[in-house]
């Protein structure tokens, strides 16, 4: 994807978002946020305004369960307000193809974005459907496992495959085990989806293909693909600091026992292949094509789509020989669950999609946009790199991606380039990474997370445990201080 300039002349930098696993962050890199605009609108009234929009629009997301108002509406109209308000300033001034062309930038910037969680969606649907999540909690019953040794399990797994298959894809996968395992059980599902989360963005920091932000600063050139493994330990004391205070505080007992034995749906194995597939061909578009890892993924839908097709034509097939060998075995209840069966429908699952989620995102996106296209992203880099010294800067920007996104947050360190050791940009990497941990809505794996485990987890849930997780957040900035004292030594 390359990045747009407004200004000719200056150079492009290409950058791309991997998607290993089968989804889930968020593909996107604001190009559109590249585009400064030719007004400076932040000192205006119409400027202010459209900053308060956004204020009070986030606050109605924050506000969800209360007031039981979806997140994608207040932030769908404030985007709706804030682009009317820029084209109502470039029109009066005579720069209405400046305005339109940043506009049309961000929403492609949005298109990438949902068709990437879209293929990933449907492919979580299509396990979901072929049973894999309930072979899987089935298993860890089977298991014995209790909810203590549950949230180690997933809040670890989120943590280890995040680095390879971005945070996103890995939270959306384990929160669809946990709501399986614990079904009903409110307190522990929203302990163990914070853990999750927190662990899959701390996970994601220290991989260029973990986070979008950590993609974006390798992409740029700022840091060598091995130089972020440095940030490993500190990514996991990260995790581990909130994981043991809230361990604490989990009963010591077992979900209730499922006794059933769960068996795969005909093609479950081969569509986990398929997905496995969809990741390396994500891969191979970023990796050795620079092609943006979208091409990838709807790629990825169309093996799916093909092998659904293969499964409704072989399907009247498979059900005579398995209704002959179950007859000739006497299994009865076996040969009465065949009765059930339908033929496997793509399009289906697409339908099942979390379409709230998606909305929001392009409200999101659009609304920051916006706001950058304004000028505040860049106002606000630029307060924070020339009157504080980078460490606190970089600190408090990894609070501020909370609230604001880390991508709009790291594109806008990235466009400025503060002169800047080595060492800080691992420290805004790691905390543009991790900050989105303090809420459930500063990343995109907290926000996927609560459309799936919707009235369970919450931002309310959250935000409780949001002093102990800002306990991890200064650990892991301490420990990368003290490890990596050498990489701050001369600018990089």
């Amino acid at each position: 994807m390359p990045l747009l300039d407004s200004k000719p002349g200056r150079p492009r930098c290409t950058r791309g978002r991997l998607f290993v696993l089968a989804c889930a962050l968020l593909a996107f890199a604001p190009s559109a946020l590249a585009i400064t605009g030719e007004l400076d609108l932040t000192t205006t009234g119409i400027g202010l305004f459209a900053l308060a929009v956004f204020v009070v629009a986030y606050a109605l997301v924050m506000l969800e369960e209360k007031i039981h108002m979806r997140k994608s509406k207040p932030v769908l109209v404030a985007a709706g307000v804030i682009w009317g308000l820029i084209g109502f300033v470039y029109v009066q001034n005579g720069l209405s193809e400046t305005s339109e062309y940043a506009f049309r930038m961000t929403l492609l910037e949005f298109t990438e974005l949902m068709l990437f969680l879209l293929v990933a969606m449907t492919y979580i649907n299509a396990m979901e459907e072929l049973r894999v999540f309930d072979a899987l909690r089935s298993w860890m019953l089977r298991k014995g496992f209790n909810y203590r040794t549950l949230f180690w399990l997933t809040g670890g797994l989120a943590f280890l495959l995040s680095p390879v298959a971005d945070n996103l894809t890995t939270a959306l996968l384990m929160c669809a085990v946990i709501t399986k395992v614990a079904e009903g059980d409110k307190r522990f599902i929203n302990l163990a989806c914070i853990n999750i989360v927190v662990g899959a963005n701390a996970g994601g920091a220290f991989s260029p293909f973990g986070d979008i932000t950590t993609l974006m600063v390798w992409q740029a050139g700022i840091l060598e693909f091995q130089e972020f493994f440095i940030l490993f330990l500190p990514a996991l004391v990260n995790f581990l600091v909130p994981a043991l205070i809230m361990s604490a505080f989990i009963k010591d007992q077992k979900p209730a026992s499922v006794h059933e034995e769960v068996m795969l749906k005909r093609g479950a194995r081969r569509i986990i292949a398929l997905f496995l597939l969809t990741i390396a061909t994500a891969v191979a578009c970023h990796t050795l094509l620079d092609l943006p890892p979208v091409l990838g993924m709807m790629t990825g839908l169309g093996y799916l789509q093909f092998f659904g097709f293969y499964l409704r034509k072989s399907l009247p097939r498979s059900l005579a020989r398995k209704r002959e060998r179950y007859s000739r075995l006497g299994d009865n209840k076996k040969l009465e669950q065949l009765g059930s069966v339908v033929p496997f429908d793509v399009f289906n699952r697409v339908a099942r999609a979390e379409w709230d989620t998606l909305l929001f995102f392009y409200g999101v996106v659009m609304c920051v946009g916006g706001l950058g296209f304004m000028g505040y992203l860049g106002l606000l880099s630029e307060a924070l790199y020339s009157g504080w010294n980078p460490t606190w800067a970089n600190v408090t920007l990894g609070v501020v991606s909370a609230v604001v996104d880390n991508i709009p947050v790291m594109f806008a360190v990235l466009t400025m380039q503060p002169a800047m050791s080595e060492g800080q940009w691992l420290l805004i990497t790691l905390t543009a990474g991790v900050g989105g941990s303090l809420l459930s809505i500063g990343s995109a794996a907290g926000v996927a997370v609560m459309g799936q485990a919707r009235g369970a987890y919450t931002f309310m849930g959250h935000l409780r445990w949001a002093p102990v997780i800002l306990l991890g957040y200064v650990a892991s900035i301490l420990v990368h201080l003290w490890l990596n004292a050498g990489s701050f030594a001369a600018l990089g």
